[in-house]
């Protein structure tokens, strides 16, 4: 649950080796946690703030600064020691700082960037050059070792390494990345407004008026996609393998750019809108560099920092080990404030909510008072998730047979996402098909990422930081099983075994490795269901409907209280603007209430 309190003071780590001797040792390894930078132990909020935030998510974060630099006083309440939520660095084990949750960063929306200042107060990104490895599970064919597909940023390169599978594909390549770059830059106007409440469009005239900077974007972004709308439409409602066999042949390259159709998602390349997942995974730009992918330096905590900065520079209050357990309501079914699990109470003219629609409508807003059909709807978001995250601290960096490297340096596929059992769709649509039985995959799709091999500040010398996003794991096993402890054991081992395919040696590297299957992701970081993007990102829960197709947006039925969370347009990923909307709409509503009472003074 989200807003309640983990009792542990503690992180505990399934560990294969001793820090001291690196020798194997095969048990639980316990390491203190780490402290937060915004609040101290003994710090306590005051009674009333113009704006309550629920939740430090990074979401919440940007919601605050720009509540506060609209000149509302304005507290974030966060339950954990550390701000972040989902977007959170933790030092789990002495030296190796883990991205435990989100790991990369290319979503973030650029005004965001710009307004908050982040780069002066310590944002620093290290850009990848290239984005995708995946190696083949072969005999040695090529100069003694096996084959292997390296993407990024060079065309000449590109076509290179996709013609060792197919020539066709090489030429078709970067034409099929132009048009859905020119899709994903089309979609930047939606994506930084409020989608068009249907509603208002069938009201008064002053109902219409509002929707005139959503009907904008809207007509901005068709006029973005132009002559490419027909492939648009498909792409958001056919199955993605659909898409990419009209341009590809190859099967490395076909499930290479899969993954990005299904990451995250409990969805296969066949299924129907799983095309949409891919293109909201290359809609990103940093620092001016559209679709560019990097690491913030010090994990992505160190965002979640810098945007907490900026509010405090701006005046907010940002407290941590401070769980609200409900949102109250005055008279008039007002929000009106919060009440901590302390027994705290806390007031505000406003109330934005970081948590998922379910937290926030089922366990923090009072039981009836919502409107039945409204909280029907909230029951039927779909927050299935094929996502267990595990983070791994090695003594060495991994050595693939496919493209290896001497003597523990990086070499340049080290820096990018490598793409594991993913070489064939096949091998995608079986690692799915298992777990919607309710069992663990033998050969999960998984994708890894080495940050330290690009930012040395966050493992010691030589050794690394491995993130692993893997899939798919069910919530619910059919012989009715938990994730417990000895079930995210096997897990893991299945994990390392099929790194071990790839990259022999691998296994023994391990010094501790944290693992978090969709239950655990839901304990700790309040992700119902596990899912990392507050629900699913299915075209039937976005835009219009997104959180439910009753109340498009920000606005909950509850006057005064908003969701500002990934639960909200324009749904999950880094990126920052549901927290942003969210604010802009609250302010805006605060101040035709204000003037509305001036009037009537």
């Amino acid at each position: 649950m989200f807003l309640s309190l983990v009792p542990s003071q503690i992180t505990c780590l399934r560990s294969y080796k001793s820090l001291a001797n690196l020798s194997r040792a095969g048990k639980r390894h316990i390491y203190s946690r780490p402290t937060s930078t915004y609040s101290t132990p003994n710090e306590e909020p005051k009674t009333s703030y113009d704006a309550i935030v629920i939740g430090g998510g990074h979401n919440g974060l940007v919601s605050a600064a720009y509540l506060q630099k609209a000149g509302l006083n304005t507290v974030v309440l966060e339950k954990r020691h550390v701000i972040g939520g989902a977007s959170v660095t933790e030092e789990l084990i002495p030296g190796f700082k883990f991205s435990r949750c989100s790991y990369v960063l290319s979503l973030l929306r650029p005004d965001i960037y710009d307004d908050l200042e982040l780069k002066r107060h310590g944002l620093k990104i290290h850009f990848r050059e290239y984005n995708a490895f995946t190696p083949i599970l072969e005999d040695p064919v090529v100069g003694g070792h096996p084959r292997s597909l390296l993407l990024g940023s060079h065309d000449d390169e590109n076509y290179k390494q996709i013609a060792q599978f197919s020539k066709k594909d090489a030429k078709n390549y970067p034409i099929y990345e132009h048009q859905l770059l020119n899709m994903a830059k089309a979609l930047g106007p939606l994506l930084d407004n409020s989608p068009i409440n249907l509603g208002n469009m069938t009201g008064s005239l002053l109902q219409k008026l509002e929707e005139v900077h959503s009907l904008k974007a809207l007509l901005s972004t068709g006029q973005g996609i132009g002559s490419d709308l027909p492939a648009f439409y498909e792409l958001l409602t056919a199955p993605a393998i659909k898409v990419l066999e009209k341009w590809f042949e190859s099967e490395p390259l076909k499930a290479t750019l899969a993954t990005d159709a299904v990451i995250g998602a409990m969805l296969s390349p066949s299924t129907p809108g799983s095309g949409y997942v891919l293109l909201h995974h290359v809609m990103g730009e940093l620092e001016g560099k559209i679709g560019a992918w990097g690491y913030v330096e010090g994990g992505n905590g160190a965002l979640s920092e810098c945007i907490g900065k900026s509010a405090k520079e701006h005046g907010a209050t940002i407290l941590t080990e401070k769980p609200v357990s409900s949102i109250m309501l005055n008279a008039d079914n007002k929000a009106c404030g919060v009440v901590l699990e302390d027994g705290t109470e806390i007031h505000s003219h406003i109330i934005l909510s970081n948590a998922t629609p379910h937290v926030t409508y089922k366990q923090l807003v009072p039981e009836g008072s919502l409107p039945s059909d409204f909280v029907e709807e909230v029951n039927k978001i779909d927050y299935t998730s094929p996502v267990t995250k595990i983070n791994v601290a090695v003594d060495r960096i991994p050595n693939f047979l496919a493209m290896p490297t001497p003597k523990n340096k990086p070499g340049p596929h080290h820096g990018c996402t490598i793409h594991l059992n993913s070489e064939t769709c096949p091998m995608i649509e079986d690692a799915y098909k298992v777990a919607m039985e309710g069992k663990l995959p033998e050969k999960p799709m998984i994708e890894m990422c080495i940050p330290s091999s690009l930012d040395p500040t966050i493992s010691p010398e030589g050794r690394h930081v491995i993130s692993l996003f893997t899939q798919y794991t069910p919530y619910h096993f059919k012989d009715g099983r938990d994730w417990d402890g000895d079930m995210m054991d096997k897990y893991r081992d299945i994990v390392f075994d099929g790194i071990e395919n790839y990259a022999p040696g691998f296994k023994d590297s391990v010094i501790g490795a944290d693992v978090l299957p969709p239950p655990e992701l839901e304990r700790i970081f309040g992700l119902t269901g596990g899912n990392i993007f507050h629900g699913a990102m299915s075209l039937d829960q976005l835009y219009f409907a997104r959180p439910v197709s009753s109340r498009t947006g920000y606005r909950s039925p509850l006057s005064g209280l908003y969701l500002c969370g990934s639960g909200a347009h324009p749904g999950g990923g880094v990126m920052g603007a549901p927290g942003r909307n969210a604010a802009s709409v609250a302010i805006k509503d605060l101040k035709q209430k204000r003037k509305r009472i001036k009037i009537i003074k």
